[in-house]
């Protein structure tokens, strides 16, 4: 990202950091509606995503549930911004956190927490509001380029404890074992990747390519996997964190019962508010051998490091 670029973005996402929060989801409001027009690209893998996802929605319902998913983009982006340099009493006075008991009991246990999230719309504004209570690390994975890693960087380091690397096992291990909170979120589509053992099980009505890791991590540190995700209010008028009871019996030592019971917990999630998921991530990039392509060509081409 070049510099001028850079120092335009930052100034712009600081100044919408300082403004009511009315105006801020006028901005989020009018910079989905943007996205969803000229983002054609995303906009055509959501519809293919929730098409799989969601057969039994009618094409206008489906349509809708689009058009909602990129409102919800939208206000994303300024929720970023009130992540990074939002006043904590503001962000605060909106929020609330559902269940901490079950990450305290959790952490009781002496052997860290993996505390397991997908990818929602809400992320970046979730590890804000978690922090306010909590020490929290959390994976990363690094942009290819430097301008936005430096920048990504920076904004979550102001409230999270540690920022560990997606592929550096190790140092997940290590911060397990110090009793801390690792932000974990195995999601989306990580087959390409070496070393990587992955399966294929139940999401929603399609299959989804589903890796092994989060069962492995949990069985090497001995940590308890709690799940959680965030939302935004219907309202729009704040958030709510909702954090779970740590999952029993888990890892299984079967991978195909343990993946498919994680996306289980993750559906339960996206039902609450389907359009706060992130659908435009090519979540079925990777296919069974039985199954056709879920996208065309054009769609597959690798235009970005983020799925």
């Amino acid at each position: 990202m070049g510099r001028v670029l850079s120092a335009c973005f930052l100034s712009a996402m600081r100044g919408v950091a300082r403004m009511p929060w009315g105006i801020q989801r006028r901005i989020g409001g009018t910079a989905g509606g943007l996205m969803h027009c000229l983002m054609r690209r995303r906009r055509r893998i959501a519809e293919t995503n929730l098409a799989l996802c969601f057969p039994h929605l009618g094409d206008a319902a489906r349509a809708r549930l689009v058009r909602r998913h990129f409102h919800a983009l939208g206000l994303g982006i300024v929720e970023t911004a009130l992540a990074w340099w939002g006043s904590e009493p503001r962000i605060m006075a909106r929020s609330r956190i559902v269940g901490a008991e079950h990450l305290e009991a959790a952490l009781a246990c002496g052997r860290g927490v993996i505390l397991l999230g997908g990818h929602f719309t809400t992320f970046e504004l979730s590890g804000r509001i978690l922090a306010s209570r909590f020490e929290c690390g959390a994976t990363y994975r690094p942009h290819n380029d430097p301008g936005w890693d430096a920048l990504l960087r920076a904004g979550r380091g102001r409230h999270l404890a540690a920022l560990v690397p997606h592929k550096d096992a190790r140092a997940m291990i290590r911060h397990l074992a110090a009793n801390r909170i690792l932000w974990y979120a195995p999601d989306q589509d990580f087959s390409s990747r070496r070393g990587r053992r992955n399966v294929f099980v139940p999401f929603f009505a399609e299959r989804s390519v589903a890796t092994t890791a989060t069962a492995w991590l949990a069985r090497t540190s001995g940590a308890r996997v709690v799940p959680f995700a965030s939302y935004r209010l219907a309202d729009e008028s704040g958030w709510e964190v909702v954090i779970g009871p740590a999952l029993q019996d888990f890892p299984s030592g079967d991978d195909v019962a343990d993946a498919t019971r994680l996306n289980a917990v993750l559906e339960r999630q996206i039902e609450r508010s389907p359009e706060q998921y992130l659908w435009v991530h090519r979540r079925f990039k990777t296919r069974p051998p039985d199954a056709p392509p879920a996208y065309g060509a054009e769609l597959l081409r690798h235009r970005t490091t983020r799925g």
